[in-house]
């Protein structure tokens, strides 16, 4: 699954709340409409990830989980 993304965060060995605080900071960044790779290894990020981007209003283009790690493409809204 290819989204092209134009950054990435890296929050594999954080738990819970860091790689969503590390989220939101490096969203701030972003120009609308760029793509995010956000790679994790905390299984609460399935729940969080998802919910942070339906209360802010960006587009989740996808999630999968491999070789023990969450990957979300998220596009800035």
């Amino acid at each position: 699954m290819s989204h092209n993304p134009t950054h990435t965060l890296d929050a594999c060995g954080l738990h819970c709340p860091e790689p969503v605080m590390l989220l939101h900071n490096k969203v701030r960044e972003m120009v609308a409409g760029e793509v995010l790779e956000v790679i994790a290894t905390d299984p609460s990020t399935t729940r969080d990830i998802p919910k942070f981007c339906a209360f802010l209003e960006h587009e989740l283009l996808g999630q999968e989980e491999r070789e023990q790690k969450y990957f979300y493409y998220i596009r800035k809204g």
